[in-house]
């Protein structure tokens, strides 16, 4: 049935809450009230297709804070939605009394940051299609929240290989980092009078995710992938990328909050500040890599791929949404300066996000000056090994950017053939430090993931909230599907 669940439901920390009253809430209010839904929706400040899918089972609200909202919108208890009654008895006014001070500044900016930042981590998927509006159409990836150049999106996918790596002692100073006046309204106050200065620095401080750490990362510095395709990057610092980037995002929550259908450059005086998303001088573009990771049956040519739920209590970044996996930071692997070379490697990069997110080993996370060595490090002679017997192939489908964040993702897939991957991968686990594998709802071990067909795919990207690069790669990747399963 098109209505019932088609997904594994993801391991989160969150509370556990009985999701499956709200729908029937819903439907009820609707027929007692003889309203449709479009008007339930305008109510509740919801697109009508997301009511739907709360009421037909297809969508399952666990946010507490939202489930309160939707109470407190209808005038019906909580307890109807499976929560306390104690969660919405009023608070009690201010007191004049001589002995209880004003109402502190700095607690009620900072509230209102935390507020917001929570909607910014439900409503991802919304503002990256309204952010999506703001630029052309010709730097558009198709109707996905996505934007690229052509001379960063190969119109075929490339062997890894053949992509070559530049290095730049001397990267160019940037004009724009987070700290300008125009970031103003997404820095909540630290002190009477005192805003943070960078907006990681509210992050450490208000809403700290479990991953939150500073690391020395690979800058983009230039980007060309058409007939001698080439990269160059420099050095700069992971938090370099967040100070704008989340800037950016909560400012568009900000602006989406107050403003109606259509966002005005004139409310997003940040955004409006970088103005060419693409000048790789004017801000950090600190590039993640995401991969689809595809299991080849080679006796029917057909696949299965893995799909990832980023936990929003354990990332900073694309949170609460699904994702391809692994996915990752281009960085390296130790703090030492002269170990640049060890490390500056797309695929040895993405081995070690392989070993991290699908088996749950310790992430080697730059922190350490101990040098990785890769030639006596297993599972890595193992997926070379793999990869000169041509059982695993990897491949780029280029560089883009998400709409909401302007951050930069290059665009990977991996092919693996089913007996190398059971033997690479057979004890991978379930739930890892950024959230956790999802698979088709009728399966049993969950690095079965989902059939790489129309029909997943076009679900995933048309009824899921799916990260605007794991959604650029799928969609290429299945136009592809010829030249990288044959």
């Amino acid at each position: 049935m098109p209505d019932e669940p088609w997904l594994s439901s993801p391991a989160s920390s969150e509370l556990e809450l009985n999701t499956d009253l709200l729908g029937e809430v819903l439907r009820e209010y609707r027929r007692a009230n003889k309203i449709n839904q479009a008007d339930l929706a305008q109510l509740l400040h919801l697109d009508q297709s997301y009511v739907s899918k709360i009421e037909t089972g297809k969508r399952r609200v666990t946010d507490i804070e939202m489930l309160l909202r939707i109470a407190q919108q209808l005038n019906i208890s909580p307890a109807r939605l499976g929560l306390s009654d104690e969660l919405l008895r009023p608070v009690a006014e201010p007191s004049d009394s001589r002995l209880v001070g004003d109402v502190d500044p700095v607690a009620v900016s900072q509230e209102k940051w935390r507020r917001t930042r929570r909607a910014l981590n439900r409503s991802r998927r919304e503002l990256a299609q309204r952010a999506a509006d703001l630029y052309q159409p010709d730097v558009r990836v198709g109707d996905l929240t996505f934007l690229a150049l052509p001379q960063w999106t190969p119109e075929r996918p490339i062997p890894l290989d053949d992509i070559r790596l530049e290095w730049s002692d001397n990267p160019p100073p940037v004009s724009i980092t987070g700290s300008e006046p125009e970031a103003a309204a997404t820095l909540p106050l630290r002190a009477p009078g005192k805003s943070f200065p960078r907006y990681t620095s509210a992050v450490r401080y208000l809403d700290p995710p479990k991953l939150f750490e500073n690391r020395t990362s690979y800058r983009l510095l230039d980007v060309d992938l058409r007939d001698d395709p080439r990269m160059t990057f420099g050095l700069a610092a992971y938090f370099d990328k967040l100070d704008l980037a989340e800037a950016i995002a909560h400012e568009m929550a900000v602006a989406a909050e107050r403003a109606g259908k259509k966002l005005d450059w004139s409310e997003l005086p940040l955004r409006a500040l970088i103005g060419d998303p693409f000048d790789l001088e004017r801000r950090y573009i600190i590039p993640a890599i995401e991969t689809l990771t595809l299991r080849r049956n080679r006796e029917t040519g057909e696949a299965t791929f893995l799909l990832h739920w980023r936990d929003p209590a354990k990332v900073a970044t694309s949170a609460g949404i699904y994702g391809l996996i692994p996915a990752g930071e281009f960085q390296p692997s130790t703090v030492a300066t002269h170990d640049r070379e060890n490390d500056f490697s797309l695929w040895r990069s993405m081995v070690r996000e392989y070993s991290e997110e699908i088996l749950g080993d310790p992430e080697r996370d730059g922190s350490s000056g101990e040098p990785l060595v890769y030639e006596g490090w297993q599972l890595y002679r193992d997926m070379e090994r793999a990869r000169q017997d041509g059982r695993v192939t990897p491949y780029c489908f280029g560089v883009g950017l998400d709409t909401l964040t302007l951050t930069a993702t290059i665009l990977t897939v991996v092919v693996f053939d089913d007996d190398a991957f059971d033997e690479l991968f057979g004890e991978a686990v379930s739930v890892n430090s950024e959230g956790s594998l999802v698979s088709s709802s009728d399966v049993v071990n969950v690095t079965d993931g989902l059939r790489f067909d129309e029909a997943n795919v076009g679900r995933l990207l048309q009824d899921e909230p799916v990260a605007s690069p794991g959604s650029c790669i799928l969609r290429r990747a299945f136009d592809a599907r010829e030249t990288l399963l044959r």
